[in-house]
């Protein structure tokens, strides 16, 4: 095993799935990747004009909730970690990420959609189409 990737956004899942990434890559000795998407701005036809975010803004953006997550899953200790904050679709980006990974990472749910579902959108997709074993970091106790 040479490489484990983690999908990382702001949600308490992502932030066990990170816990539990850096575990496994500190037992194997590998190489843990960050990965984290943004939406690109689009712009449709309004009747004013607004001030979209530039693709630096989101990248800096991105790049800082990857910081925070690693510092709040306590530092990545021994483990050589390597972060990549990309622009497109959550799900799309991390199974291109995960190309050539010995194991992809998700939490069950992220930030979005329906409260009940036991597995958000983006890791059914990711489940349904990565080029490698998924692990789902699920919470300890289900509400």
């Amino acid at each position: 095993m040479n490489r484990i990737v983690v999908g990382v956004d702001s949600s308490a899942d992502a932030q066990r799935a990170l816990r539990w990434a850096l575990d496994e890559a500190a037992l194997r000795g590998v190489e843990l990747q960050l990965v984290h998407s943004y939406p690109t701005p689009e712009l449709t036809a309004l009747p004013a004009v607004v001030t979209l975010p530039s693709d630096e803004e989101l990248r800096y953006a991105a790049e800082e909730i990857l910081d925070e997550a690693l510092a709040a899953a306590g530092g990545a200790g021994e483990v050589t970690v390597s972060k990549t904050v990309r622009a497109g679709g959550a799900a799309a980006v991390l199974t291109e990420v995960a190309e050539g990974a010995d194991l992809m990472v998700v939490g069950a749910r992220g930030l979005g959609g329906f409260r009940g579902l036991l597995l958000g959108s983006v890791t059914h997709q990711v489940v349904a189409h990565s080029p490698c074993p998924v692990v789902v970091v699920v919470p300890e106790k289900r509400h």
